[in-house]
Protein backbone atom coordinates (compact mmCIF):
# COMPACT_ATOMS: atom_id res chain seq x y z
CA UNK A 1 0.00 0.00 0.00
CA UNK A 2 1.28 3.55 -0.69
CA UNK A 3 2.12 5.76 2.26
CA UNK A 4 3.10 9.35 2.96
CA UNK A 5 5.09 8.98 6.17
CA UNK A 6 6.71 6.15 8.07
CA UNK A 7 7.48 6.08 11.79
CA UNK A 8 9.63 3.18 12.97
CA UNK A 9 9.30 1.71 16.47
CA UNK A 10 10.80 -1.29 18.24
CA UNK A 11 8.11 -3.80 17.30
CA UNK A 12 7.18 -2.57 13.85
CA UNK A 13 6.30 0.42 11.72
CA UNK A 14 3.50 2.99 11.47
CA UNK A 15 2.50 4.08 7.97
CA UNK A 16 0.33 7.16 7.50
CA UNK A 17 -2.33 6.80 4.82
CA UNK A 18 -5.27 8.79 3.52
CA UNK A 19 -8.75 7.34 3.20
CA UNK A 20 -8.57 6.76 -0.55
CA UNK A 21 -5.55 4.51 0.05
CA UNK A 22 -7.58 2.25 2.36
CA UNK A 23 -10.47 1.46 0.05
CA UNK A 24 -9.26 -2.05 -0.82
CA UNK A 25 -7.66 -2.78 2.54
CA UNK A 26 -9.29 -5.68 4.41
CA UNK A 27 -7.55 -4.70 7.66
CA UNK A 28 -9.43 -1.38 7.60
CA UNK A 29 -12.78 -3.18 7.71
CA UNK A 30 -11.62 -5.54 10.47
CA UNK A 31 -10.07 -2.82 12.63
CA UNK A 32 -13.38 -1.35 13.84
CA UNK A 33 -15.86 -4.10 12.93
CA UNK A 34 -16.93 -4.81 16.52
CA UNK A 35 -17.66 -1.16 17.33
CA UNK A 36 -20.91 0.73 16.91
CA UNK A 37 -19.05 3.28 14.77
CA UNK A 38 -17.30 0.98 12.32
CA UNK A 39 -15.14 1.87 9.31
CA UNK A 40 -18.20 3.13 7.39
CA UNK A 41 -18.91 5.75 10.04
CA UNK A 42 -15.34 7.10 9.99
CA UNK A 43 -15.51 7.36 6.20
CA UNK A 44 -18.80 9.28 6.44
CA UNK A 45 -17.37 11.70 9.02
CA UNK A 46 -14.34 12.49 6.86
CA UNK A 47 -16.35 12.85 3.66
CA UNK A 48 -19.27 14.92 4.98
CA UNK A 49 -18.07 17.15 7.83
CA UNK A 50 -16.36 20.46 7.19
CA UNK A 51 -14.88 21.31 10.59
CA UNK A 52 -11.27 21.97 9.64
CA UNK A 53 -10.24 18.38 10.42
CA UNK A 54 -7.28 16.83 8.56
CA UNK A 55 -7.95 13.09 8.62
CA UNK A 56 -5.28 10.39 8.41
CA UNK A 57 -5.02 6.70 9.26
CA UNK A 58 -2.07 5.08 11.00
CA UNK A 59 -1.50 1.56 9.71
CA UNK A 60 0.44 -0.25 12.44
CA UNK A 61 2.40 -3.20 11.11
CA UNK A 62 4.53 -5.80 12.85
CA UNK A 63 8.10 -6.40 11.70
CA UNK A 64 6.82 -9.17 9.45
CA UNK A 65 4.65 -6.63 7.58
CA UNK A 66 1.28 -7.75 8.97
CA UNK A 67 -1.23 -4.89 9.44
CA UNK A 68 -2.29 -5.45 13.06
CA UNK A 69 -4.25 -2.21 13.53
CA UNK A 70 -5.46 0.89 11.71
CA UNK A 71 -5.95 3.88 13.98
CA UNK A 72 -7.92 6.91 12.74
CA UNK A 73 -6.40 10.28 13.71
CA UNK A 74 -6.96 13.87 12.68
CA UNK A 75 -5.36 17.28 13.13
CA UNK A 76 -7.40 20.26 14.31
CA UNK A 77 -6.74 23.71 15.75
CA UNK A 78 -8.37 23.57 19.18
CA UNK A 79 -9.38 26.23 21.69
CA UNK A 80 -8.40 24.59 24.99
CA UNK A 81 -10.59 26.85 27.12
CA UNK A 82 -13.84 26.06 25.29
CA UNK A 83 -16.52 25.59 27.94
CA UNK A 84 -14.47 26.92 30.87
CA UNK A 85 -16.77 29.27 32.82
CA UNK A 86 -16.46 31.72 35.68
CA UNK A 87 -13.40 33.55 36.97
CA UNK A 88 -10.90 31.34 35.16
CA UNK A 89 -12.54 32.08 31.83
CA UNK A 90 -12.65 35.83 32.48
CA UNK A 91 -8.92 35.83 33.28
CA UNK A 92 -8.15 33.82 30.15
CA UNK A 93 -10.29 36.11 28.01
CA UNK A 94 -8.28 39.11 29.19
CA UNK A 95 -5.04 37.34 28.31
CA UNK A 96 -6.39 36.44 24.88
CA UNK A 97 -7.19 40.07 24.11
CA UNK A 98 -3.42 40.60 24.11
CA UNK A 99 -2.44 37.13 22.82
CA UNK A 100 -5.39 35.98 20.65
CA UNK A 101 -3.99 32.47 20.12
CA UNK A 102 -3.21 31.81 23.78
CA UNK A 103 -4.16 28.18 24.60
CA UNK A 104 -5.25 27.63 21.01
CA UNK A 105 -3.06 24.92 19.56
CA UNK A 106 -2.72 22.57 16.64
CA UNK A 107 -3.65 19.18 18.07
CA UNK A 108 -3.24 15.61 16.87
CA UNK A 109 -6.47 13.91 17.90
CA UNK A 110 -6.74 10.14 18.17
CA UNK A 111 -10.25 8.80 17.61
CA UNK A 112 -13.36 10.06 15.87
CA UNK A 113 -14.26 13.59 14.81
CA UNK A 114 -17.95 13.01 15.65
CA UNK A 115 -18.31 10.66 18.58
CA UNK A 116 -16.39 8.56 21.02
CA UNK A 117 -13.01 7.08 20.19
CA UNK A 118 -12.02 3.47 19.72
CA UNK A 119 -8.77 1.59 19.35
CA UNK A 120 -8.47 0.21 15.85
CA UNK A 121 -6.89 -3.17 16.56
CA UNK A 122 -7.92 -5.90 14.10
CA UNK A 123 -8.10 -8.26 17.08
CA UNK A 124 -9.11 -7.01 20.56
CA UNK A 125 -6.27 -9.05 22.05
CA UNK A 126 -3.84 -6.73 20.26
CA UNK A 127 -5.11 -3.55 21.95
CA UNK A 128 -2.21 -3.43 24.48
CA UNK A 129 0.25 -3.86 21.57
CA UNK A 130 -1.52 -1.05 19.70
CA UNK A 131 -1.38 1.22 22.76
CA UNK A 132 2.38 0.63 23.00
CA UNK A 133 2.78 1.32 19.28
CA UNK A 134 0.83 4.59 19.54
CA UNK A 135 2.80 5.59 22.60
CA UNK A 136 6.01 5.11 20.62
CA UNK A 137 4.93 6.89 17.44
CA UNK A 138 2.36 9.63 18.07
CA UNK A 139 4.66 12.29 19.54
CA UNK A 140 7.06 11.86 16.63
CA UNK A 141 4.28 12.09 14.08
CA UNK A 142 2.69 15.09 15.84
CA UNK A 143 5.98 17.03 15.99
CA UNK A 144 6.65 16.37 12.31
CA UNK A 145 3.29 17.98 11.58
CA UNK A 146 3.78 20.94 13.94
CA UNK A 147 1.16 19.82 16.46
CA UNK A 148 1.73 20.88 20.07
CA UNK A 149 -0.56 18.30 21.70
CA UNK A 150 -1.54 14.68 21.29
CA UNK A 151 -5.07 13.94 22.58
CA UNK A 152 -6.87 10.61 22.76
CA UNK A 153 -10.40 11.96 22.38
CA UNK A 154 -13.35 10.59 24.39
CA UNK A 155 -12.24 6.98 24.89
CA UNK A 156 -14.66 4.86 26.96
CA UNK A 157 -13.40 3.65 30.33
CA UNK A 158 -13.20 0.04 29.13
CA UNK A 159 -9.98 1.05 27.34
CA UNK A 160 -8.26 2.06 30.57
CA UNK A 161 -6.48 -1.26 31.02
CA UNK A 162 -4.85 -0.83 27.61
CA UNK A 163 -4.30 2.94 27.66
CA UNK A 164 -3.12 3.42 31.25
CA UNK A 165 0.37 2.55 30.04
CA UNK A 166 0.38 6.03 28.48
CA UNK A 167 0.47 7.57 31.96
CA UNK A 168 4.02 6.35 32.55
CA UNK A 169 5.26 8.18 29.44
CA UNK A 170 4.01 11.69 30.21
CA UNK A 171 0.33 11.54 29.31
CA UNK A 172 -2.28 12.88 31.69
CA UNK A 173 -5.69 11.27 31.88
CA UNK A 174 -8.62 13.57 32.54
CA UNK A 175 -12.39 13.02 32.38
CA UNK A 176 -14.26 14.24 29.35
CA UNK A 177 -17.97 15.01 29.49
CA UNK A 178 -19.52 11.57 30.02
CA UNK A 179 -22.32 9.85 28.19
CA UNK A 180 -25.21 8.42 30.19
CA UNK A 181 -26.78 4.97 30.16
CA UNK A 182 -30.16 3.63 31.18
CA UNK A 183 -30.40 -0.15 31.65
CA UNK A 184 -33.64 -1.30 30.01
CA UNK A 185 -34.58 -4.09 32.38
CA UNK A 186 -38.31 -3.37 32.15
CA UNK A 187 -41.26 -4.81 30.24
CA UNK A 188 -42.48 -1.38 29.11
CA UNK A 189 -42.48 2.35 29.85
CA UNK A 190 -45.05 2.08 32.64
CA UNK A 191 -42.93 -0.41 34.56
CA UNK A 192 -39.88 1.83 34.23
CA UNK A 193 -41.91 4.92 35.11
CA UNK A 194 -42.97 3.36 38.43
CA UNK A 195 -39.31 3.09 39.50
CA UNK A 196 -38.75 6.86 39.30
CA UNK A 197 -39.02 9.14 42.29
CA UNK A 198 -42.44 10.50 43.28
CA UNK A 199 -41.40 14.05 42.40
CA UNK A 200 -40.14 13.01 38.96
CA UNK A 201 -43.30 11.05 38.21
CA UNK A 202 -45.48 14.00 39.22
CA UNK A 203 -43.46 16.38 37.05
CA UNK A 204 -43.54 14.08 34.01
CA UNK A 205 -47.27 13.44 34.32
CA UNK A 206 -47.89 17.18 34.31
CA UNK A 207 -45.70 17.61 31.21
CA UNK A 208 -47.29 14.71 29.33
CA UNK A 209 -50.84 15.89 30.11
CA UNK A 210 -50.05 19.27 28.60
CA UNK A 211 -48.58 17.68 25.48
CA UNK A 212 -51.51 15.30 25.06
CA UNK A 213 -54.02 18.18 25.20
CA UNK A 214 -52.38 19.60 22.07
CA UNK A 215 -53.07 18.25 18.56
CA UNK A 216 -51.88 14.67 18.21
CA UNK A 217 -48.17 14.00 17.70
CA UNK A 218 -47.30 10.89 15.68
CA UNK A 219 -43.97 9.05 15.53
CA UNK A 220 -42.38 6.98 12.80
CA UNK A 221 -39.02 5.16 12.60
CA UNK A 222 -36.92 5.31 9.43
CA UNK A 223 -33.55 3.98 8.35
CA UNK A 224 -33.03 6.62 5.69
CA UNK A 225 -34.05 10.29 5.81
CA UNK A 226 -32.68 11.55 2.53
CA UNK A 227 -36.11 12.85 1.40
CA UNK A 228 -36.55 14.63 4.76
CA UNK A 229 -33.13 16.19 5.29
CA UNK A 230 -34.20 19.70 4.37
CA UNK A 231 -36.94 19.48 7.04
CA UNK A 232 -34.96 17.93 9.87
CA UNK A 233 -31.67 19.78 9.46
CA UNK A 234 -32.88 23.18 10.75
CA UNK A 235 -34.20 21.36 13.84
CA UNK A 236 -30.75 19.86 14.46
CA UNK A 237 -29.11 23.28 14.10
CA UNK A 238 -31.59 24.84 16.51
CA UNK A 239 -30.52 22.41 19.25
CA UNK A 240 -26.84 22.46 18.31
CA UNK A 241 -26.59 26.24 18.48
CA UNK A 242 -27.90 26.23 22.06
CA UNK A 243 -25.16 23.87 23.26
CA UNK A 244 -22.46 25.48 25.42
CA UNK A 245 -19.86 23.02 24.10
CA UNK A 246 -19.41 22.52 20.37
CA UNK A 247 -16.71 20.46 18.72
CA UNK A 248 -18.18 19.34 15.41
CA UNK A 249 -21.19 20.45 13.39
CA UNK A 250 -23.00 17.75 11.46
CA UNK A 251 -24.12 18.44 7.89
CA UNK A 252 -27.02 17.50 5.64
CA UNK A 253 -24.69 15.18 3.75
CA UNK A 254 -23.81 13.44 7.02
CA UNK A 255 -27.45 12.56 7.70
CA UNK A 256 -27.94 11.48 4.09
CA UNK A 257 -24.87 9.25 4.12
CA UNK A 258 -25.55 7.56 7.46
CA UNK A 259 -28.97 6.41 6.34
CA UNK A 260 -27.76 5.34 2.91
CA UNK A 261 -24.56 3.54 3.94
CA UNK A 262 -25.42 2.25 7.43
CA UNK A 263 -29.09 1.24 7.14
CA UNK A 264 -28.51 -1.75 9.41
CA UNK A 265 -27.66 0.58 12.30
CA UNK A 266 -29.17 3.97 11.55
CA UNK A 267 -32.56 4.75 13.06
CA UNK A 268 -34.28 8.11 12.67
CA UNK A 269 -37.28 8.64 14.95
CA UNK A 270 -39.48 11.36 13.49
CA UNK A 271 -42.35 13.17 15.28
CA UNK A 272 -44.99 15.07 13.32
CA UNK A 273 -47.84 17.35 14.33
CA UNK A 274 -50.37 18.30 11.64
CA UNK A 275 -47.99 16.55 9.21
CA UNK A 276 -45.12 18.91 10.08
CA UNK A 277 -41.93 17.50 11.60
CA UNK A 278 -41.52 19.01 15.07
CA UNK A 279 -38.75 16.72 16.40
CA UNK A 280 -36.38 13.98 15.36
CA UNK A 281 -33.75 11.80 17.00
CA UNK A 282 -30.87 10.14 15.17
CA UNK A 283 -29.83 6.88 16.83
CA UNK A 284 -27.55 3.95 16.11
CA UNK A 285 -28.55 0.41 17.04
CA UNK A 286 -25.63 -1.87 17.81
CA UNK A 287 -25.96 -5.25 19.50
CA UNK A 288 -28.30 -4.87 22.46
CA UNK A 289 -27.95 -1.09 22.76
CA UNK A 290 -29.49 2.06 21.33
CA UNK A 291 -27.15 5.06 21.04
CA UNK A 292 -28.97 8.40 20.87
CA UNK A 293 -26.56 10.51 18.81
CA UNK A 294 -28.39 13.81 18.41
CA UNK A 295 -31.82 15.41 18.44
CA UNK A 296 -33.57 18.20 16.61
CA UNK A 297 -36.46 20.27 17.95
CA UNK A 298 -38.81 22.88 16.55
CA UNK A 299 -38.52 25.49 19.28
CA UNK A 300 -41.69 27.24 18.17
CA UNK A 301 -43.50 24.40 19.96
CA UNK A 302 -40.83 22.32 21.69
CA UNK A 303 -40.73 24.09 25.04
CA UNK A 304 -44.46 24.56 25.35
CA UNK A 305 -45.11 20.89 24.51
CA UNK A 306 -42.16 19.55 26.53
CA UNK A 307 -40.98 17.70 23.45
CA UNK A 308 -37.65 16.68 24.97
CA UNK A 309 -39.41 14.53 27.57
CA UNK A 310 -42.22 13.45 25.26
CA UNK A 311 -39.80 12.18 22.62
CA UNK A 312 -37.58 10.56 25.23
CA UNK A 313 -40.57 8.56 26.47
CA UNK A 314 -41.18 7.37 22.91
CA UNK A 315 -37.51 6.48 22.38
CA UNK A 316 -37.33 4.40 25.55
CA UNK A 317 -40.67 2.74 24.80
CA UNK A 318 -39.51 1.85 21.28
CA UNK A 319 -36.19 0.47 22.58
CA UNK A 320 -38.07 -1.71 25.05
CA UNK A 321 -40.32 -2.99 22.26
CA UNK A 322 -37.17 -3.95 20.31
CA UNK A 323 -35.93 -5.86 23.39
CA UNK A 324 -32.80 -3.74 23.62
CA UNK A 325 -30.95 -3.80 26.95
CA UNK A 326 -29.38 -0.34 27.15
CA UNK A 327 -30.16 3.22 26.11
CA UNK A 328 -27.12 5.48 25.73
CA UNK A 329 -27.37 9.26 25.49
CA UNK A 330 -24.72 11.71 24.39
CA UNK A 331 -23.01 14.14 26.81
CA UNK A 332 -24.56 17.30 28.34
CA UNK A 333 -28.05 18.10 29.65
CA UNK A 334 -27.41 16.02 32.77
CA UNK A 335 -30.15 17.37 35.07
CA UNK A 336 -33.09 15.48 33.50
CA UNK A 337 -30.95 12.37 33.02
CA UNK A 338 -30.14 12.34 36.73
CA UNK A 339 -33.85 12.35 37.64
CA UNK A 340 -34.54 9.63 35.06
CA UNK A 341 -32.12 7.33 36.95
CA UNK A 342 -29.50 7.21 34.22
CA UNK A 343 -25.92 6.36 35.16
CA UNK A 344 -22.77 8.02 33.90
CA UNK A 345 -20.64 6.36 31.22
CA UNK A 346 -17.13 7.80 31.73
CA UNK A 347 -15.14 9.01 28.73
CA UNK A 348 -11.45 9.76 29.06
CA UNK A 349 -9.01 12.18 27.47
CA UNK A 350 -5.32 11.24 27.40
CA UNK A 351 -3.23 14.32 26.74
CA UNK A 352 0.46 15.08 26.34
CA UNK A 353 2.48 18.04 25.09
CA UNK A 354 4.99 17.20 22.40
CA UNK A 355 7.64 19.34 24.10
CA UNK A 356 9.04 17.26 27.01
CA UNK A 357 10.18 20.41 28.82
CA UNK A 358 6.74 22.03 28.72
CA UNK A 359 4.74 18.87 29.38
CA UNK A 360 5.11 18.84 33.21
CA UNK A 361 3.83 22.43 33.37
CA UNK A 362 1.06 21.71 30.90
CA UNK A 363 -0.14 18.70 32.92
CA UNK A 364 -0.59 20.96 35.96
CA UNK A 365 -2.61 23.47 33.93
CA UNK A 366 -4.83 20.72 32.56
CA UNK A 367 -6.58 20.05 35.85
CA UNK A 368 -8.11 23.55 35.68
CA UNK A 369 -9.27 23.10 32.08
CA UNK A 370 -11.06 19.78 32.50
CA UNK A 371 -14.67 20.15 31.28
CA UNK A 372 -16.24 18.06 34.06
CA UNK A 373 -14.89 20.41 36.77
CA UNK A 374 -17.50 22.99 35.82
CA UNK A 375 -20.70 20.93 35.82
CA UNK A 376 -22.08 20.65 39.38
CA UNK A 377 -24.80 18.15 38.41
CA UNK A 378 -22.28 15.45 37.51
CA UNK A 379 -21.25 14.96 41.13
CA UNK A 380 -24.84 14.08 42.07
CA UNK A 381 -24.82 10.87 40.02
CA UNK A 382 -24.30 7.74 42.14
CA UNK A 383 -21.32 6.60 40.05
CA UNK A 384 -19.64 10.01 39.71
CA UNK A 385 -16.54 8.55 41.39
CA UNK A 386 -15.89 6.54 38.20
CA UNK A 387 -15.15 9.65 36.13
Amino acid sequence: MPHRHIVQFDEGVAKVLQLRELQNCEAWKRALQNNCKDHRYYEIVEETLDCGFEHYYLVLETRSGEATAIQPVFFVRQNLVEGVPGKIRSILDRVRKVFPRFLTMRVLMVGCGAGTGDLGACDERDEPWLADALQATLRIYAKRNKASLVVFKDFPANYRSALDRLLSSGYARMPSMPMTRLPLSYANWDEYFCTLSKATRKDLRRKFRKTERAPKIEMQVLNDVRPLVDEIYPLYLAVHERSPLKFETLTKDYFRAVGQRMPDRARFLIWRQHGKIVAFSFCLVCGDALYDECIGLDYSVALDLHLYFYTLRDIISWALQQRLKYYYSNPLNYEPKLHLDCELVPLDLYVTHTNPLLNPIFRRVLKYLGPTRHDPVLQKFPNADQL
